[in-house]
C-alpha cells in the first residue's frame, strides 16, 4: 500500500442497550417512523379504495344508464316493428281488395264477353237461316213434312250385388210390395230368405237450356227419299263436292238415324254459307232422276243450364239382401214366381233383372214415367 494512498475507516457505532434510556428513546423513534409510514400507507390505501368505489359507482351508473337506453331502444324497436307490421297488414288488405276488384272486373269482362259471344251466335243463327216472307191464310194443322223433336229419358242405373229389379204391369202392385217392405221368399226344401223392397229413385232432367251456334263447315240435309243408306251418302257427297253446285271438298258425310237427316262436313269453312243461302238443291239420286233436298245450317249445341229432379219409378221395385245360395237362373225364377202370386201381394211382372253378389250389372230405364216425384 502506498504511503500517500487515502483511506477512511467507518466505525459502527454501537447500538444503545434497550435497558438504557437512550436505547428506549431510539426504539420509540423507530416505532414512530414505522407508525408514520403505516399511517401514510393507510391513507394511500384509503385513497385507492375511494377511487375504486368512485369508479365502481360510475360503472354502475353507466351500466344503469346503458340498461335504460337499451330498454328505450327495445321499446322503440318494438313500436317501430308494430308500426311496420300495421303498415304491412294495411298493404296486404289493400292488395286483397285490389285483387278482389280485379277479379270482379275480370268476371264482369268475362260475362260481357260471354254475352257478346252469345249475341253473336244468335245473330249468326238468325242470319244463317234464309229469310222467307209468308202470309198465313188458312187453318192450323200438322204439316205432312214437318219434323218433330222428342226427348226421352235414357238412364243407366247401376245395381249392387245381391239385388233385383222388378217392374210390375200395374202401379198398385208395386205400391203394395213397397208397403209390405219385408218379404219372406220360400225357396223349397224348408229354405226361406228375407228380402227388402225399396223404391227406385232416378235423377231426371227438369230444365235444359242449350246455347247454339252455326257450324261454318257443316250443313244439314233434309227432305231425303227412302233409299239404301250408303248409296244416298255417296250421291250426296258427290253432288256437294262439285264447285259447279256451289260445293267443295267433303271431309265426311253421315246419316243421323233418329231424324233421318244427313250431316255433311266440308274441309273449308266458306262453303256451307252459300249452300244454306240457296236452301233448296236438286240432287241426282238415281239415273236421270233428280230429287229436291233442303239444306239448312247445322247448329252446335252446348248445355248452359241443367236442373234435375228426383223421380220415383211408379211400377219398378228394388229388392235387396238376396244371398247367393243357389244358381242365378233358379233363384231368379223362384223370386219371380213369388212376386207374381197375388197371395204374396204381387201381380203380373213386366220385367225382372237379378244381379248376384260379386257381380256388376246396370239396368237401362227408357221412357220413365214421372207420376210420382220427390223434389
Amino acid at each position: 500500500m502506498s504511503s500517500d494512498e487515502e483511506f477512511s475507516l467507518v466505525v459502527e457505532q454501537p447500538q444503545p442497550s434497550e435497558d438504557t434510556l437512550e436505547g428506549i428513546k431510539a426504539l420509540i423513534t423507530n416505532y414512530k417512523k414505522k407508525y408514520e409510514q403505516l399511517i401514510q400507507e393507510q391513507k394511500e390505501l384509503t385513497t385507492s379504495r375511494d377511487d375504486s368505489r368512485a369508479m365502481t359507482d360510475k360503472c354502475k351508473q353507466r351500466c344503469v344508464k346503458l340498461t335504460q337506453d337499451l330498454k328505450v331502444d327495445e321499446h322503440r324497436y318494438e313500436e317501430q316493428m308494430r308500426n311496420e307490421k300495421a303498415k304491412l297488414n294495411l298493404m296486404v288488405q289493400e292488395e286483397d281488395e285490389l285483387m278482389k276488384e280485379i277479379q270482379k272486373v275480370e268476371e264482369a269482362l268475362k260475362e260481357e264477353e260471354a254475352r257478346h259471344s252469345h249475341l253473336k251466335q244468335q245473330t249468326d243463327v238468325f242470319t244463317a237461316v234464309p229469310e222467307k216472307k209468308v202470309v198465313f191464310t188458312g187453318e192450323t194443322g200438322n204439316g205432312a213434312g214437318a219434323q218433330t223433336f222428342e226427348m226421352k229419358p235414357h238412364i243407366v242405373y247401376p245395381m249392387e250385388g245381391g239385388t233385383a229389379l222388378i217392374t210390375f204391369e200395374e202401379q198398385v202392385v208395386a205400391r203394395k210390395i213397397l208397403d209390405m217392405q219385408k218379404h219372406q221368399v220360400d225357396l223349397g226344401a224348408e229354405c226361406t230368405i228375407t228380402v227388402e223392397a225399396r223404391p227406385v229413385q232416378l235423377m231426371l232432367p227438369r230444365l235444359v237450356e242449350i246455347d247454339t251456334e252455326v257450324n261454318p263447315q257443316q250443313i244439314l240435309i233434309s227432305n231425303l227419299p227412302e233409299m239404301e243408306t250408303e248409296t244416298l251418302l255417296n250421291k250426296l257427297e258427290i253432288h256437294f263436292s262439285k264447285s259447279k253446285h256451289g260445293g267443295g271438298e267433303v271431309d265426311r258425310c253421315e246419316l243421323l238415324p233418329d231424324s233421318g237427316t244427313v250431316v255433311l262436313t266440308f274441309v273449308r269453312n266458306d262453303i256451307a254459307r252459300g249452300l244454306t243461302d240457296k236452301e233448296h238443291h236438286d240432287v241426282e239420286l238415281s239415273q236421270k232422276k233428280r230429287h229436291r233436298v233442303r239444306v239448312t245450317p247445322f247448329l252446335n249445341g252446348k248445355i248452359t243450364n241443367l236442373q234435375t229432379k228426383m223421380s220415383v219409378c211408379p211400377r219398378t221395385v228394388l229388392l235387396t239382401g238376396i244371398p247367393a245360395i243357389m244358381e242365378q237362373e233358379t233363384l231368379q225364377d223362384l223370386l219371380e214366381i213369388h212376386f207374381q202370386k197375388s197371395g204374396n201381394g204381387g201381380g203380373e211382372i213386366e220385367a225382372f233383372l237379378y244381379n248376384p253378389l260379386g257381380q256388376h250389372t246396370s239396368a237401362l230405364f227408357e221412357g220413365v214415367s214421372t207420376d210420382r216425384e220427390e223434389e
